[in-house]
């Protein structure tokens, strides 16, 4: 089983920044991570993805703002959020594409962190 640990999510005001990771285990080959977001009422949507091989996409609504980046040899997702608005306020999950040790593949998530954004 793959897990994931998200960390780096807090209260910071509009114009800030704040840096996530997400630290995965259980795992000998991870192909795309992402990291989406679920605001209350709202669907969990993509913030950015990021393959293997280090293409990116971002939402229309971060780009320019964020920057996903990931250290394969530690198997840990980053998110780098600058210029934070209100609306970027939601739970943050990192999902993964990725193999088991046992050579199973599947989709994981994390279990969110919490990003609030107010002055």
């Amino acid at each position: 089983q793959v897990q994931l640990v998200e960390s780096g999510g807090g209260l910071v005001q509009p114009g800030g920044s704040l840096r996530l990771a997400c630290a995965a285990s259980g795992t000998s080959r991870i192909l795309v991570m992402g990291w989406y977001r679920q605001a209350p009422g709202k669907e969990r949507e993509l913030v950015a993805a990021i393959t293997s091989g280090g293409s990116t996409n971002y939402a229309d609504s971060v780009k320019g703002r964020f920057t996903i980046s990931r250290d394969n040899a530690k198997n840990t997702l980053y998110l780098q959020m600058n210029s934070l608005k209100p609306e970027d306020a939601a739970v943050y999950y990192c999902n993964a594409d990725a193999w088991t040790v046992g050579s199973k593949r599947g989709d994981y998530w994390g279990q969110g962190t919490l990003v609030a954004v107010s002055s």
